[in-house]
């Protein structure tokens, strides 16, 4: 069995790719651990300032494996047994955890989606940071279809990128979208003819930024709507107080002046 994930690290940056190309990468069980590991490993590097998150072959990944709903369709027993299976300690499910992780990392996370990118697959994509899409890439959360709602903490995302009617409308139709209009819907941050080569561009200027300030902005940005203004006010305080004096700050600004490109040194 080939790779599932395979993984480059390059200059800070994490070129990750679903490795299931001839299955438009469709989410099974050694896919879904391989992406949780794989998250975790990139955890334990230092020297990983961003990554990038797509898929192999004709598109970022066209969801659950449809062998999976035959077992369920046919064997009410298989499908409890499956459920039961990706269920964890703490209660999350395997695909939960295979999104929330990316979520979760320290840097900056980016998916560049082409092809199709439907039901796990957008959950997936949601779970990055930023998402940049072909125009004609189709993202649709179709879980309806198979009589199901998105279980990958999508419902989560949709209610944090887009308004409610319209995450309504998604969850309850599975309707597909387009890339453009999943930029217009607020989906994705913006089309690129190459989604992967713009990400890998993106992720590069972003690596080449001071990680502690770069690390210190996702903190800052994440669930930023679910706090108060003071609540905020006193993470900005927090932050940039924790930021000011240390070397890579200094470095900035030195390197800034000098007109040269800076030499951070990665966290600890």
């Amino acid at each position: 069995m080939a790779e599932r994930v395979v993984v480059e690290i390059r200059d800070g940056v994490a070129d990750v790719r679903l490795n299931r190309p001839e299955k438009l990468n469709a989410l099974d069980g050694p896919m879904y651990r391989a992406l949780v590991d794989t998250c975790e490993e990139i955890r334990k590097q230092p020297a990983v300032r961003v990554v990038v998150l797509s898929g192999e072959g004709r598109g970022f990944c066209a969801g659950l494996d449809f062998a999976a709903f035959q077992t369920m369709a046919g064997d009410r027993a298989a499908s409890s047994a499956m459920a039961e299976n990706v269920a964890s300690k703490e209660g999350a499910n395997i695909g939960q955890r295979a999104v929330a992780g990316w979520s979760e990392l320290a840097v900056p996370v980016i998916a560049a989606i082409h092809g199709p990118c439907l039901g796990g697959g957008l959950q997936l994509a949601l779970g990055a940071d930023i998402r940049l899409v072909a125009p004609d890439a189709s993202l649709s959360a179709m879980e309806v279809r198979w009589g199901l709602v998105p279980d990958m903490g999508g419902s989560l995302a949709l209610a944090r990128l887009v308004r409610p009617d319209v995450a309504k409308e998604l969850v309850w139709t599975g309707r597909t979208v387009s890339g453009a209009e999943a930029v217009h819907l607020g989906l994705a941050t913006r089309q690129e003819a190459d989604p992967l080569a713009a990400s890998l561009e993106l992720a590069a200027r972003i690596a080449a930024r001071s990680p502690d300030a770069v690390r210190a902005g996702k903190r800052l940005l994440t669930d930023a709507v679910g706090r108060t203004p003071d609540e905020q006010m006193a993470l900005e305080r927090q932050e940039s107080s924790a930021l000011v004096g240390t070397a890579n700050q200094i470095e900035a600004v030195t390197a800034s002046f000098e007109k040269r490109p800076p030499l951070f040194r990665d966290p600890a």
